[in-house]
């Protein structure tokens, strides 16, 4: 009998994003909405995971790395030193720094520049579909055909006192 042996230097890369229904994400680097729920998702997700970021989201973040997760920041700025913080100047070594540590996932935090950049290599997409659009943003997840992807999962939750818009988790995988 022949026993697949999975390719070890496989790595999902997973993107994981909050964004409105005109794929609206943010503005002057800072969301455009509060939802705790969303918050609790995101950090679930990616505890003890590599993250990948651009400059921007660090600057969001007050240039201090998530606790919990290996921080790596993709930005062109070879001079960018930040504590806690891999600084790579390619998606490329991301990827190589996380096989290398023995990680089997790479999670996209964003923003716009780095998701647009890194969705031709995603296999896995946790969307959080807002359910308002935002006519004044800055920031954008890019278009994706859903003809490429399956939404294996979608659970709707409606705003409430701690939420002020409706949204939605919704899970997607590539097509083979």
């Amino acid at each position: 009998m022949l026993h697949h042996i999975p390719n070890q230097n496989l790595l999902t890369i997973t993107i994981i994003v909050a964004v409105s229904e005109n794929n609206a994400i943010g503005k002057n680097n800072a969301l455009l909405w509060h939802l705790p729920n969303d918050l609790k998702f995101f950090k679930n997700k990616t505890w003890a995971m590599p993250v990948v970021y651009g400059r921007k989201t660090l600057n969001a973040l007050n240039n201090r790395p998530l606790n919990g997760r290996l921080n790596m920041v993709l930005t062109r700025n070879n001079q960018l030193e930040v504590s806690g913080i891999i600084v790579v100047n390619d998606f490329e070594l991301a990827k190589q720094k996380a096989i290398s540590l023995g990680y089997r996932e790479l999670m996209v935090l964003g923003g716009g520049e780095i998701y647009a950049q890194t969705l031709p290599y995603a296999h896995k997409m946790y969307i959080t579909r807002v359910h308002h659009v935002f006519e004044d943003a800055d920031a954008f997840f890019p278009a994706f055909s859903e003809e490429d992807w399956y939404l294996t999962s979608a659970f709707q939750y409606f705003a409430d006192e701690k939420h002020a818009y409706a949204y939605t988790f919704e899970t997607w995988l590539r097509k083979i």
